[in-house]
């Protein structure tokens, strides 16, 4: 027991752009540790300039883990993350004392820390009628539906992703009880302490640094990109901010201009449920973004 109490889980969390990846590495650095990515989108091999992942010269500056190692094609669950995230910790940890988890992800950050949350078998019944109301009257039906069953729910999580709002919706309708309420119910056993550290800025920072980074994004390919992912647009990775703007706009339904505007519109509002979700976590030291580095090591020393 007193082993374990000397591993701790360095967990940097906020919002999108605000610098959590470049903060993750001068910390691993110090610590002489690993990284472990819980960015959803970025463990999809076919996804990498609209996901912003880290470049050659941030991923060879420390070890990391969890980028790139599925396919779009691949079926991979919050649940199955948890299992190999904690897999990975357990054998990290046997020969170093610190591993820091980076990434904008809530629930799969909730996953590593907390464990999966149970939820009951719905009714085979209850899933095809959601399915088929989907498929009739679009994601307005889900987004209605779960935010009158669900407000608390529906505040956090992405609107435009018609899975999350599908399973969240089952579960409404198949238990007459809230999503939310099965959330955060499970305390897992966990062979680490966390430290968690989030960045945060004003929000007109953060949203000023988002419009630099689709720009840049935009510069560096992410058209083409899209372009090679577009015939396989209905894959639920590809649910994502930044790659359904342009879908649209190869559909003929955007312009290009408008296309980015909405992909620059989506990821705020993306980063603003992030904050939402990560200010209800326990225990976070909150920093400034350009806060100095010394200072956030101080902080995780003095845990």
């Amino acid at each position: 027991m007193e082993n374990q109490k000397k591993k701790f889980l360095i967990v940097i969390i906020g919002p999108t752009a605000i610098g959590k990846t470049v903060l993750s590495i001068k910390i691993a650095q110090h610590f002489n540790c690993e990284i472990i990515s819980c960015d959803s989108r970025q463990f999809f091999k076919e996804m990498t300039i609209g996901t912003a992942v880290p470049s050659e010269e941030e991923l060879a500056a420390a070890p990391h883990h969890f980028i790139h190692n599925k396919s779009i094609f691949e079926n991979y669950t919050v649940g199955d993350f948890e299992k190999e995230a904690i897999l990975k910790l357990d054998f990290l940890f046997e020969t170093n004392d610190y591993a820091v988890l980076v990434g904008g992800s809530g629930l799969y950050v909730d996953a590593v820390l907390k464990g999966f949350d149970d939820f009951p078998e719905i009714d085979h019944v209850v899933r095809n009628l959601v399915a088929k109301n989907y498929e009739q009257q679009g994601i307005s039906y889900l987004q209605d539906e779960l935010g009158k069953r669900d407000p608390d729910y529906f505040s956090v999580v992405a609107k435009e992703n018609p899975q999350r709002l599908m399973r969240a919706l089952e579960v409404c309708i198949g238990t007459g009880k809230p999503y939310s309420s099965f959330l955060n119910q499970k305390k897992s056993h966990r062979n680490f302490t966390p430290i968690l550290i989030g960045l945060e800025a004003e929000r007109q920072i953060i949203y000023d640094r988002i419009n630099l980074r689709v720009d840049m994004m935009m510069n560096t390919g992410l058209l083409a990109e899209a372009e090679k992912l577009y015939p396989h647009r209905n894959l639920n990775a590809l649910q994502t901010v930044g790659y359904r703007e342009l879908f649209e706009y190869f559909d003929g339904n955007f312009t290009l201009d408008f296309a980015i505007e909405e992909i620059k519109k989506n990821t705020r509002r993306f980063a603003k449920r992030q904050l939402t979700w990560f200010k209800r976590t326990e225990n976070a030291k909150w920093f400034d973004y350009l806060s100095p580095v010394g200072e956030i090591l101080s902080c995780i020393k003095n845990k």
